[in-house]
């Protein structure tokens, strides 16, 4: 964020500082709210909504403070003006808020307004008063004072001045019911409309919350632990990286045999991959073979139109955006209208809520009913599957793949018929001349011999 500000603070390419009229009172380098906008936009190429959304996290961390409703830390997209915190009041300064700097500055609050402090300010000042009674009047000398030096600037100097302090208390000493922007980050909701009144209501609702978190069902961590253990010994042969793959790993090689086995359509796929598909349903669905195996297994048993539907809203949720309406209704007179060609069975609850949400189209409004036949199929029809000859012929005829040995490096295979270079050529033929020499020098010597 603090980078976001040093470049808007940029005298050339940051954010044009101009003057703005408060009522009467004419305020010196100040923008708009506007201006932040539309800088934000330019700059980072973002829409307007995100440019909102960043600028108002700016005002909420104190970087910017309104000097409109110095009360309200948000930005509003109009020409209320505003102004940069002095970095000395940044958050990441970590400049200590004592209760002493607190106190002054309720003290002076309350002898500039006469008496007018807020609710929660009149509790933290008599809590003070109480706390620190023994450097009481070291806290109204140093209002006094203050208020005394404050009066020698201009009007305009001085509401920068106290909007500036405001902001920098209503962030490190938020009201009661806001989030503390230091404590809970970005999710500080600064609109002092959206307080929470701490009456009975909310004590009740908060003992109930209690209650419900108390009667939840946890699962201990020994059992998540089992669980884990089991999941990895169930993939344990199907992990490349911990097994290896069959024929070869294409990873380090450049054989992509095991990619060609493994295509979406195959004549006869891996044992491997066969077995998947008896480890869980999505694993099923999730493999174009397998759905398509299911899906022959289904019109068997005439209930193919589970499959149909389910296919049909996964098209429906991951389709263009251009055709969600046009989908929703081939969707609805295919599986859900009255004498459909290919009616699904939902119950009466689910049913209602689709045509509820069919009333006003996007591309989850069938996600309960697809749920609900997902379910149908994984208790009902999945289990049949794995038990069905189908299956079984298919497991028994799936092939496993015989390893190939080939080298990971292939440029490092030295070639068994490669032709000497010229250099070594010109060595051998000159040490074979030396040898002829010398053998034919021998016979002759032993000729002489033998005559003699």
């Amino acid at each position: 964020m603090e980078k976001v500000i040093v470049a808007m603070q940029d005298p050339d390419m940051g954010v044009k500082m101009r003057n703005q009229r408060l009522l009467i009172t004419v305020i010196p380098h100040a923008m708009t709210g506007w201006d932040i906008i539309v800088w934000l936009v330019q700059k980072y190429n973002i829409y307007e909504e995100e440019a909102l959304h960043l600028g108002g996290l700016l005002v909420k961390y104190g970087y910017i403070y309104p000097l409109k409703e110095p009360r309200s830390l948000l930005l509003y997209p109009n020409e209320a003006p505003y102004r940069f915190q002095t970095p000395y009041f940044w958050t990441s300064t970590r400049w200590p808020a004592s209760e002493l700097d607190y106190a002054i500055y309720l003290a002076k609050k309350n002898i500039r307004k006469q008496g007018e402090l807020m609710e929660y300010e009149k509790e933290n000042y008599s809590q003070l008063h109480k706390r620190i009674n023994h450097t009481w009047d070291f806290v109204v000398m140093q209002a006094r004072e203050q208020l005394r030096a404050s009066k020698q600037r201009r009007k305009a100097d001085r509401i920068v001045l106290e909007c500036q302090e405001q902001a920098y208390w209503l962030i490190n000493r938020p009201p009661p019911g806001a989030h503390n922007v230091l404590d809970l980050g970005l999710e500080r909701q600064n609109n002092l409309s959206l307080q929470v009144t701490l009456n009975t209501d909310h004590y009740k609702t908060e003992i109930e919350n209690c209650k419900r978190a108390l009667g939840r069902n946890r699962v201990k961590s020994s059992i998540c632990l089992e669980s884990f253990v089991k999941y990895s010994d169930q993939y344990l042969n199907h992990d490349p990286i911990m097994q290896g793959c069959l024929p070869s790993n294409p990873w380090i090689s450049d054989d992509i045999s095991h990619w060609t086995m493994n295509t979406d359509n195959v004549s006869t796929p891996t044992r491997l991959r066969v077995e998947r598909w008896s480890f869980s349903f999505m694993e099923l669905l999730s493999d174009p073979m397998g759905r398509a195996e299911f899906m022959t297994y289904l019109e068997k048993e005439f209930s193919a139109e589970n499959l149909c539907f389910w296919q049909a809203c996964e098209d429906l949720r991951h389709g263009e955006t251009s055709k969600i309406i046009q989908k929703m209704e081939e969707v609805y007179k295919q599986f859900l209208a009255p004498g459909a060609a290919r009616w699904v069975n939902i119950d009466s609850k689910t049913m209602d809520k689709t045509l509820q949400g069919i009333k006003r189209p996007h591309r989850f409004v069938m996600d309960d009913a697809q749920m609900h036949i997902y379910f149908l199929m994984k208790k009902d029809s999945y289990p049949r599957y794995l038990k069905s000859d189908l299956y079984k012929n298919m497991l028994a005829k799936a092939i496993v793949p015989q390893e190939t040995k080939k080298s990971v490096f292939p440029f490092m295979r030295r070639q068994r018929h490669a032709s000497p270079s010229p250099a070594q050529a010109v060595a051998q033929a000159t040490e074979e001349d030396g040898s002829a020499k010398g053998a034919g020098q021998a016979g002759t010597n032993s000729a002489a011999i033998s005559q003699v």
